[in-house]
């Protein structure tokens, strides 16, 4: 691998974090599609599996106290399901087209995009949320399983109850910490996982946490709107390309 495509993984990774930082979620988002040019799909999602770990065992940890708040009643049920649902999608990665997968991964980027645009508003009740959290959470752990992304399922899901942001970090980085450790014994038992690309995920961590910090800091410089609207911009452009295979 040349220079310039070293630097740009690093510069993805870093962004990667930044947002993360900035929001408590978007490192895959930010980071895979750049990955998954470089490496391909299988090895994008196994390199991904040690920064998703750390950088969300962290904000877990960070923001502790919110596991009992009664806004998030229904993340059991919803944990639960995805757990299921990553057995599924690892079935997909190990056995459908890479081409077929990325295509979807670049059309549920655009959806996603279009989804928050069109309903920025729109409050999911945390009862709504409780009776249909098993349901978003096995769609969540197959496309985790499938793309190594499950964000747009997900942090569509939690961001429509209109959480705080403490709660809104805690429990976005707590499905993302679950399905990190349930994936990496899945890949391995699916034959995916090699050695090699767990040493790529610990090497990825120096720029994500190198910038991660500077993403905490802009949160508290940019409004939430205006840097929404700068990600899925990004994202936009990104799933665009995904879908095309350009």
């Amino acid at each position: 691998m040349d220079l310039t495509s070293v630097l740009i993984i690093a510069l993805a990774l870093g962004g990667g974090g930044f947002v993360k930082g900035a929001t408590g979620m978007g490192l895959p988002l930010i980071a895979l599609p750049v990955l998954t040019t470089a490496f391909g799909l299988q090895h994008a999602v196994g390199l991904m599996v040690v920064p998703l770990i750390a950088t969300n065992a962290w904000q877990v940890w960070r923001f502790r106290t919110e596991v009992k708040s009664p806004q998030l009643a229904f993340m059991p049920l919803f944990l639960a399901g995805g757990v299921l649902g990553i057995g599924v999608g690892t079935w997909a990665l190990t056995s459908l087209p890479e081409r077929l997968l990325v295509l979807v991964l670049g059309v549920i980027l655009l959806a996603y995009v279009a989804m928050r645009l069109a309903t920025p508003h729109w409050i999911l009740s945390p009862a709504m949320a409780r009776r249909f959290g098993p349901l978003a959470g096995v769609g969540a752990g197959a496309l985790q399983g499938a793309t190594g992304i499950s964000s747009p399922i997900t942090v569509t899901f939690i961001h429509a109850m209109g959480l705080e942001r403490s709660a809104h970090v805690f429990a976005v980085s707590a499905m993302f910490l679950l399905y990190a450790v349930v994936q990496l014994p899945a890949l391995w038992v699916a034959g995916v996982m090699q050695p090699l690309w767990l040493l790529q995920g610990v090497l990825a961590l120096i720029p994500i946490l190198a910038i991660m910090p500077l993403g905490h800091w802009a949160s508290s410089k940019l409004s939430r709107r205006a840097f929404d609207r700068l990600i899925l911009v990004f994202l936009g452009v990104i799933g665009l390309k995904m879908a095309l295979g350009v």
